[in-house]
Protein backbone atom coordinates (compact mmCIF):
# COMPACT_ATOMS: atom_id res chain seq x y z
CA UNK A 1 0.00 0.00 0.00
CA UNK A 2 1.58 3.34 -1.09
CA UNK A 3 0.30 6.38 0.95
CA UNK A 4 -0.61 9.39 -1.02
CA UNK A 5 0.99 11.73 1.16
CA UNK A 6 -0.32 14.87 -1.17
CA UNK A 7 -4.08 14.25 -0.48
CA UNK A 8 -3.14 12.72 3.33
CA UNK A 9 -5.47 14.99 5.31
CA UNK A 10 -5.41 13.71 8.96
CA UNK A 11 -6.57 16.68 10.50
CA UNK A 12 -9.44 17.63 7.89
CA UNK A 13 -10.40 13.70 8.59
CA UNK A 14 -10.57 13.93 12.53
CA UNK A 15 -12.78 17.30 12.25
CA UNK A 16 -15.25 15.58 9.88
CA UNK A 17 -15.53 12.62 11.63
CA UNK A 18 -15.72 14.24 14.75
CA UNK A 19 -18.47 16.08 13.39
CA UNK A 20 -20.20 13.36 12.36
CA UNK A 21 -20.22 11.86 16.18
CA UNK A 22 -21.24 15.02 17.08
CA UNK A 23 -24.09 15.12 14.74
CA UNK A 24 -25.43 11.67 15.45
CA UNK A 25 -25.09 12.31 19.09
CA UNK A 26 -27.31 15.55 19.49
CA UNK A 27 -29.76 13.93 16.28
CA UNK A 28 -30.41 10.85 19.32
CA UNK A 29 -30.50 13.35 22.13
CA UNK A 30 -32.68 16.15 20.76
CA UNK A 31 -34.59 13.67 18.06
CA UNK A 32 -34.22 10.23 19.49
CA UNK A 33 -33.73 9.07 16.07
CA UNK A 34 -30.84 7.40 15.01
CA UNK A 35 -29.02 9.24 11.66
CA UNK A 36 -28.55 6.37 9.38
CA UNK A 37 -29.22 7.89 5.79
CA UNK A 38 -31.37 4.70 4.82
CA UNK A 39 -33.81 4.92 7.13
CA UNK A 40 -33.92 8.92 7.36
CA UNK A 41 -33.88 9.12 3.22
CA UNK A 42 -36.58 5.87 3.05
CA UNK A 43 -39.10 7.68 5.08
CA UNK A 44 -39.48 10.66 2.75
CA UNK A 45 -40.49 7.68 0.28
CA UNK A 46 -43.64 7.19 2.48
CA UNK A 47 -46.87 8.82 2.03
CA UNK A 48 -46.39 10.66 4.85
CA UNK A 49 -42.92 11.61 4.63
CA UNK A 50 -42.41 15.21 3.10
CA UNK A 51 -44.67 15.57 6.33
CA UNK A 52 -41.73 15.08 8.69
CA UNK A 53 -39.85 18.76 8.68
CA UNK A 54 -36.76 17.22 9.90
CA UNK A 55 -36.61 14.71 6.96
CA UNK A 56 -36.55 17.57 4.52
CA UNK A 57 -33.84 19.27 6.41
CA UNK A 58 -31.69 15.95 6.67
CA UNK A 59 -31.92 15.85 3.03
CA UNK A 60 -31.83 19.16 2.24
CA UNK A 61 -28.21 19.26 4.20
CA UNK A 62 -27.12 16.38 2.57
CA UNK A 63 -27.63 18.14 -0.83
CA UNK A 64 -26.52 21.52 0.33
CA UNK A 65 -22.89 19.69 2.16
CA UNK A 66 -21.43 20.03 -1.56
CA UNK A 67 -22.39 22.84 -2.28
CA UNK A 68 -20.99 24.75 0.36
CA UNK A 69 -17.85 22.59 0.17
CA UNK A 70 -17.22 23.75 -3.44
CA UNK A 71 -17.27 27.61 -2.03
CA UNK A 72 -14.22 26.69 0.38
CA UNK A 73 -12.04 25.01 -2.43
CA UNK A 74 -12.59 22.98 -5.54
CA UNK A 75 -14.60 19.44 -5.49
CA UNK A 76 -11.50 16.81 -5.96
CA UNK A 77 -11.79 14.94 -9.50
CA UNK A 78 -14.28 12.15 -10.13
CA UNK A 79 -12.51 9.14 -12.08
CA UNK A 80 -15.34 6.20 -12.37
CA UNK A 81 -13.46 3.10 -13.77
CA UNK A 82 -16.87 0.98 -13.79
CA UNK A 83 -19.10 0.18 -17.03
CA UNK A 84 -22.70 1.53 -16.30
CA UNK A 85 -24.27 -2.04 -16.18
CA UNK A 86 -21.59 -2.43 -13.35
CA UNK A 87 -22.64 0.81 -11.74
CA UNK A 88 -25.97 0.00 -11.79
CA UNK A 89 -25.80 -3.43 -10.07
CA UNK A 90 -23.56 -2.43 -7.35
CA UNK A 91 -26.64 0.08 -6.62
CA UNK A 92 -28.83 -2.50 -7.03
CA UNK A 93 -26.87 -4.86 -4.54
CA UNK A 94 -26.25 -1.98 -2.14
CA UNK A 95 -29.92 -1.18 -2.16
CA UNK A 96 -30.76 -4.59 -1.09
CA UNK A 97 -28.00 -5.34 1.58
CA UNK A 98 -29.19 -2.04 3.18
CA UNK A 99 -32.75 -3.56 2.92
CA UNK A 100 -31.68 -7.00 4.00
CA UNK A 101 -29.45 -5.65 6.95
CA UNK A 102 -32.48 -3.13 8.46
CA UNK A 103 -29.76 -0.07 7.84
CA UNK A 104 -26.88 1.21 5.89
CA UNK A 105 -23.33 1.51 7.48
CA UNK A 106 -24.37 4.81 8.62
CA UNK A 107 -26.98 3.68 10.77
CA UNK A 108 -25.40 0.55 12.35
CA UNK A 109 -21.59 1.80 11.71
CA UNK A 110 -21.67 5.11 13.15
CA UNK A 111 -24.90 4.91 15.57
CA UNK A 112 -25.45 1.24 16.48
CA UNK A 113 -22.11 0.61 17.02
CA UNK A 114 -22.03 3.51 19.45
CA UNK A 115 -24.73 2.49 21.35
CA UNK A 116 -23.78 -0.74 21.54
CA UNK A 117 -25.83 -2.76 19.42
CA UNK A 118 -24.66 -6.13 18.82
CA UNK A 119 -26.84 -6.64 15.60
CA UNK A 120 -24.66 -3.05 14.13
CA UNK A 121 -21.58 -4.60 15.28
CA UNK A 122 -22.65 -7.81 13.16
CA UNK A 123 -23.63 -5.82 10.15
CA UNK A 124 -21.05 -3.38 9.98
CA UNK A 125 -18.42 -6.72 10.40
CA UNK A 126 -20.44 -8.04 7.54
CA UNK A 127 -20.15 -5.45 5.61
CA UNK A 128 -16.27 -4.88 5.82
CA UNK A 129 -15.87 -8.44 5.30
CA UNK A 130 -17.65 -8.41 2.39
CA UNK A 131 -15.82 -5.04 0.83
CA UNK A 132 -12.59 -7.01 1.71
CA UNK A 133 -13.53 -10.16 -0.65
CA UNK A 134 -15.08 -7.92 -3.16
CA UNK A 135 -11.95 -6.16 -3.40
CA UNK A 136 -9.68 -8.28 -3.41
CA UNK A 137 -11.87 -10.58 -5.73
CA UNK A 138 -11.29 -8.17 -8.17
CA UNK A 139 -8.10 -6.49 -8.18
CA UNK A 140 -6.60 -10.26 -7.37
CA UNK A 141 -8.83 -12.87 -9.05
CA UNK A 142 -10.42 -11.47 -11.99
CA UNK A 143 -7.43 -9.01 -12.37
CA UNK A 144 -9.37 -5.60 -12.27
Amino acid sequence: MVVDWANFTPIESLLGSAMIGLSAALFMLLNGRIAGISGVLGGLLTADGWRDGWRVSFAAGLLAAPVLYVLTRPLPPIVIQASVPLLILGGLLVGFGTRAASGCTSGHGVCGISRGSVRSVAATLTFMVAGFVTVFAIRHLWGG
